[in-house]
């Protein structure tokens, strides 16, 4: 049975959060909320859990899967990061931008891409999803839940958060519900594998172009 924990958004209580990383160092799934949408997640140490969160994205091996980090610091533990991506990165985070970079052997194979050798990785200005980093001690993976819980992106991006517990919740261990208003914007993805690029125009994609210009010119 799903357990549900209602965690306040801006001072997640420890007792709660403690209990949710506890679970996870255990093997669970999660359904949680980010500074974008609400993510399904487990932590990055888990391979059985991430091989649980591929099946219910039905996402092929070769494609990476996004985690979070807590801090630019905590980014450099996970991949390689040059001047140029390092002066974006740090304009940046925390926010609603995910940043595509060469891995470095701390990201299991499960979660990078094979081909490439890259990963996805977020730092969220969100106080539940940094209170469960900290309390875990490692990155947490998360991949948008609204398009798991319904493939098709223009049913996805209307449903309600009833709507989305109702589905997912079956699927997963742990449910963290914010008593916020779902969020239904994705993040912006920008390539700093090579030149840095926008792939993805999500939330803040106008700060962006400023701050990518001014990193290669």
């Amino acid at each position: 049975m799903t357990t549900i924990y209602k965690i306040h958004p801006q001072t997640p209580q420890k007792q709660k959060i403690a209990a949710v990383a506890k679970a996870l160092h255990q093997g669970a799934i999660v359904l949680y909320p980010t500074d974008t949408v609400y993510a399904i997640g487990c932590s990055l140490e888990d391979k059985s859990a991430i091989e649980r969160v591929r099946r219910l994205k039905q996402s092929a091996n070769d494609k990476p899967l996004t985690f979070l980090c807590d801090s630019l610091s905590n980014i450099a533990a996970y991949a390689h990061v040059e001047d140029a991506a390092y002066k974006i990165i740090r304009k940046l985070i925390p926010g609603p931008y995910t940043f595509l970079l060469p891995a470095t052997k701390q990201v299991p194979r499960l979660v990078m891409s094979p081909k490439r050798r890259t990963t996805g990785i977020r730092v969220p200005e969100h106080a539940i999803s940094q209170s469960l980093m900290q309390g875990l001690g490692n990155p947490i993976i998360s991949t948008s839940a609204l398009t798991v819980a319904e493939h098709d992106p223009d049913i996805a991006f209307r449903l309600s958060k009833a709507e989305l517990f109702d589905r997912l919740g079956p699927q997963v261990d742990l449910i963290i519900d914010d008593g916020e208003a779902l969020g239904h914007k994705a993040s912006s993805i920008i390539d700093l594998i090579d030149e840095p690029r926008l792939i993805r125009r999500g939330l803040g994609w106008e700060a962006l172009v400023d701050w990518i210009d001014e990193a290669v010119a």
